[in-house]
């Protein structure tokens, strides 16, 4: 409340009152420097008139004074708690700076004072839509109807909230009576057309097909209805769903239009009994049959034959898949092993694309230095060398693929996708500076492809050189950005972020690494905050469908790949930090800044010198000039990511990235690896530790029991918990629920020693299970010694060790600082003959040379050529 001897805050006088509308008018009309020479105008004779200081500071948020702006918003509150505009502004800056919950309790109080301001009701939906704060949303958007039922969006907006919300039949109801008191709609109104599709969607969820074909077709029949493809659609569907024999024919016209979408003939399969996903032996003849005609009546179609190829099995899948191998091949089709790889799963069928593919190269092979004969198809000669290279590879046989490329090769020097898989047959053997040679030489064959040159860029960092990478993505990056790693960063290329972040985390850089990781956090921050737009434009705009599509997509957002593998690995940094803070100190003391991210830091600075001499050049000019409520991207001042890797609370930090993973991620095995790592190390009530601890062990061994990475969290966790002492054991409930679960992990009656032989003894011939049982017998404190015999075992003959467990082995070593490391390395050397990983460090400077061939002028020269 105001200081005593002041007059209430929104008595002013009839002048200033006037004064008072003005400053609201130009606010609008974002006259911002006349609103703030009235709003002092007014404060001149009042200074604690509440709602003035707060439009003041609104006004200064708007001309980029944002500190001071926000100031003066909390001082105009302090002097009145009553008034709706205060909390309206306060709401206004809050939302701004995108801390939503914080804003919808401004609107809340604002509506306590004034419930029916439209605005605020307006906005406060919004924000509830965007927190997901459903049941209140239901009653804003009642309000907001009550107020204006003559808006056709409010009726709509109530109808999206009861979807929302679950309620169908309330949106129905809200549809219909809305679709009766709607009159004079044009032909081909595209809202209303939208409005009618989300009728029968709505019908459709609820179970009501006759009503739902009804509507459809009766919108259809008057035109109500624009898309006709939707309406195909929706027609087919609920056609097949009450079984209706017209049916087959909305199926039928959907695939004339469009013969190569695979859900059209899943639905045409599935209307004639047939289940695509679940092919039997009863119905497997029924579905060729259906496909055969199908690829009859559609000659210029893939899909009825890539289907076709699903369902057969044995001597019918080689007739039809050699027909199908040889087409795509003599078109020279790139893609034909990408489009084959899912019939791999099945062997039979592996071994049948093999022999066909290799009794095909037969027919075709001559002499590859010599003319091609005229019989022979040349471009089809050199797409089976590259699909079978590509079969071989996929298989593990590198050797062979790369005397197919090496034959291909021969044959036409010229073709990048040669150069390309060589590359990555490389990688795949282990060797990422071989790789990315050869990846570079499919670059310079066609310097103006930037798919070519993203690849390059890709396989640079992957082998560690950051630096040339970024001379290879700064060919096609905007040349006045900072860095090319900067411009990517702006434009959210998940795919170099998480390469340079892995790159980062491979040479040891974990500052950089987790600047990275933190950086793809931050891309989807942006995906969820940008979707706060579309909750007033899909309502007024009527794009009601596919608005709902997208929030359904959005509240899925966090189980995409790119954020699953940073904060995974975002959270073992942090974990290590837990582990042994003294890495972060140890980092602080070396420069990890790379040349080109020196160039780029000092780039930045004359960057910003320049825009603050250009802004002061500028002066008042500027100052009416609206910057929005948004806050600008704050400056970069941690550009080797220090700052972030010294921040304390490391666990806490981890916590908050693999939140979302616990739902949206239930089915990775490595994000419930993580979490434990993180749950069990927390400082937190020791209720909660043990038993998300738990809970992430119980996961994990529900998704792979034999895991080894499980094996050890589990010898820890009973470690753990074996230690703790009477006083220091959680609640006697959290203890009977450990004492019920742990034993399905780990049987009571066996120790910890016994448990971990007993699990070398079941795996002793997978090198990852070797390892694993190593790393529980350091836990257990065996002598260094014997972990180190124990590892060993992994190079036995009778041992599967694939090349990720033998780097991961000699990691393993390494830390451990093991003697015998030397060893290791040579035996792996030996075993794996075209892997790079495992040379000494004499030899790395040479093959990172090797990486690059091209001189440092020619390289100039051939960007200048680009540029030009």
């Amino acid at each position: 409340m105001p200081p005593a001897g002041i007059p209430p805050s929104r008595a002013l006088p009839l002048k200033e009152s006037g004064l008072f509308k003005e400053v609201l008018h130009y606010y609008e009309d974002r006259q911002l420097k006349k609103g703030l020479k009235t709003a002092d105008t007014i404060l001149k004779k009042f200074p604690n008139h509440g709602e003035t200081l707060c439009m003041k500071g609104l006004i200064l948020t708007h001309m980029g004074r944002r500190e001071e702006g926000l100031e003066l918003v909390k001082q105009g509150i302090r002097y009145d708690l009553t008034s709706h505009i205060c909390w309206h502004v306060f709401g206004l800056i809050q939302k701004g700076q995108k801390n939503y919950e914080e804003a919808l309790k401004s609107y809340t109080q604002a509506l306590k004072f004034d419930k029916d301001n439209i605005n605020i009701l307006r906005d406060a939906a919004h924000l509830q839509t965007q927190l997901r704060h459903y049941d209140a949303l239901v009653e804003t958007r009642h309000t907001l109807l009550r107020l204006r039922p003559q808006l056709r969006q409010n009726w709509i907006a109530l109808a999206v909230a009861y979807t929302l919300i679950g309620n169908l039949t309330e949106a129905k109801h809200v549809l219909e009576q809305f679709e009766r008191i709607v009159k004079n709609v044009p032909d081909y109104d595209v809202e209303m057309s939208e409005v009618l599709l989300y009728h029968v969607r709505i019908l459709e969820d609820l179970g009501e097909d006759t009503e739902a074909l009804a509507l459809l077709d009766s919108s259809a029949k008057s035109r109500m209805i624009v898309d006709r493809v939707a309406i195909m659609e929706h027609r087919a569907r609920i056609l097949s769903k009450l079984g209706k024999p017209e049916a087959q024919e909305a199926w039928q016209g959907l695939l004339e239009q469009n013969p190569d979408c695979y859900d059209y003939y899943k639905g045409f399969l599935s209307n004639r009994g047939v289940d695509l996903d679940a092919i039997t032996d009863e119905n497997r003849a029924q579905a060729l049959e259906i496909m055969n005609d199908f690829s009859e009546q559609f000659r210029r179609a893939a899909a009825p034959r890539r289907i076709a190829l699903t369902v057969a099995t044995g001597d019918k899948f080689k007739e039809l898949f050699e027909p199908y191998l040889r087409s795509r091949l003599a078109k020279g089709i790139p893609s034909v092993f990408t489009d084959l790889k899912a019939l791999y799963r099945d062997p039979s069928k592996r071994e049948t694309i093999e022999s066909v593919a290799h009794a095909l190269l037969d027919s075709l092979t001559h002499a590859p230095d010599a003319p091609c004969p005229s019989s022979i198809d040349p471009t089809m000669y050199i797409w089976t060398l590259y699909f079978l290279a590509q079969h071989h590879s996929h298989l593990g046989r590198h050797d062979r693929a790369l005397a197919l490329l090496d034959t291909a090769l021969t044959h036409t020097p010229t073709l990048p996708e040669l150069y390309m898989f060589r590359g990555r047959v490389l990688k795949r053997a282990g060797d990422p500076y071989g790789a990315a040679r050869w990846m570079d030489q499919a670059r310079l064959l066609d310097l103006q492809d930037r798919f070519l040159n993203a690849r390059c860029g890709k396989y640079r960092l992957r082998a560690g050189l950051i630096d040339e990478a970024g001379e290879v993505f700064g060919l096609f990056t905007k040349k006045d950005a900072p860095s090319p790693a900067q411009d990517l960063e702006d434009m959210q290329s998940l795919l170099y972020l998480t390469e340079e972040a892995d790159a980062q985390l491979r040479i040891g850089n974990y500052a950089m690494a987790l600047k990275k990781y933190v950086a793809i956090q931050k891309v989807f921050d942006d995906f969820e905050d940008d979707q706060f737009d579309f909750h007033g434009y899909s309502v007024r705009k009527f794009t009601i469908n596919i608005y709902l599509n997208m929030l359904k997509w959005e509240d899925t957002l966090r189980s995409h790949p790119a954020y699953v593998h940073a904060a995974i690995g975002a959270s073992r940094i942090l974990v290590q930090l837990h582990d042994n803070p003294s890495l972060a100190t140890k980092a602080a003391s070396e420069s990890h800044l790379s040349e080109a991210e020196k160039k780029a830091k000092k780039k930045a600075k004359k960057a910003e010198k320049k825009v603050q001499e250009e802004s002061k050049k500028a002066g008042g000019n500027s100052t009416n000039e609206d910057k929005g409520l948004e806050a600008t991207p704050p400056k970069d001042d941690d550009p080797d990511g220090m700052k972030l890797l010294q921040s304390s609370e490391p666990l806490e930090r981890a916590a908050k990235l693999l939140k979302p993973l616990s739902s949206l991620a239930k089915d990775n095995i490595q994000a419930w690896i993580a979490i434990y790592d993180v749950a069990v190390r927390r400082n937190v009530l020791r209720t909660e530790k043990y038993l998300q601890a738990l809970q992430a062990l119980n996961q994990a061994h529900r998704l792979d029991a034999d895991s080894p990475e499980l094996h050890i969290r589990v010898v820890d966790f009973k470690r753990r918990w074996s230690s703790l002492s009477d006083s220091e054991k959680p609640s006697e409930t959290v203890a009977k629920v450990v004492a019920s679960s742990l034993p399905t992990l780990c049987p009571d009656e066996v120790s910890l020693e016994q448990f971990n032989a007993q699990y070398l003894q079941r795996y002793s011939a997978r090198g990852d299970a070797v390892l694993a049982a190593a790393k529980a017998s350091r836990l257990l404190g065996a002598p260094r010694e014997e972990v180190e015999a124990a590892v060993f075992n992994a190079l036995n003959a009778d041992v599967v060790l694939d090349l990720e467990t033998a780097v991961a082995i000699h990691a393993f070593l390494s830390e451990i600082q093991s003697s015998r490391e030397d060893e290791f390395r040579a035996a792996c050397k030996e075993k794996f003959p075209l892997s790079t990983l495992f040379a000494a460090r004499s030899e790395l400077l040479a093959l990172r040379k090797s990486a690059v061939q091209k001189e440092a002028a020619e390289a100039n020269e051939e960007k200048e050529e680009v540029v030009s």
